[in-house]
């Protein structure tokens, strides 16, 4: 087969988690978004997801002593912290370095100086990075689903 079970795993939990994203956040804002298959950040983590698949393919392939799967939770432990540390400071911080931007803005328009530099036009920071703890969690739950169902129906 082209593809081995664990990495068809991790695939299958990465796009799953993606696509239940729409769905999710319709329920949750009556928005109907496609873009969030293309997005980071959100309900569940996608990240989690695939890792988590992986790790749990590789656990119920080579069996939960083996060095394969010891080497997974590691890397699988820290995808979910950067997932809810560095990445969700980080937008944190493009929230209020948007809203300083907006702020600047305003302030150039309302004084009217001449002498003032003009408006800044710069691309707006990408706010939607990291994943709350439950959003993490989540992607964990999809990630062990999915990688035990691939497991379960892959022709070996």
């Amino acid at each position: 087969m082209f593809l081995s079970c664990p990495i068809l795993a991790a695939f299958l939990g990465m796009f799953i988690a993606q696509f239940v994203k729409i769905p999710i956040h319709f329920l949750a804002s009556k928005e109907l978004n496609w873009k969030l298959m293309f997005s980071t950040g959100g309900m569940p983590s996608s990240h989690t997801a695939m890792i988590v698949s992986l790790t749990t393919a590789i656990g119920l392939m080579t069996g939960l002593q083996s060095n394969a799967f010891a080497i997974c939770v590691v890397v699988s432990v820290i995808v979910m912290h950067d997932a809810m540390g560095v990445r969700r400071h980080a937008g944190y911080h493009a929230v209020i370095l948007n809203t300083l931007l907006a702020d600047f803005n305003i302030l150039i328009e309302t004084l009217k100086d001449p002498n003032l530099k003009k408006r800044e036009s710069r691309e707006k920071l990408k706010e939607l990075l990291g994943h709350q703890p439950t959003e993490v969690f989540f992607g964990a739950v999809t990630g062990i689903i999915v990688g035990g169902l691939t497991f379960y129906f892959y022709p070996f």
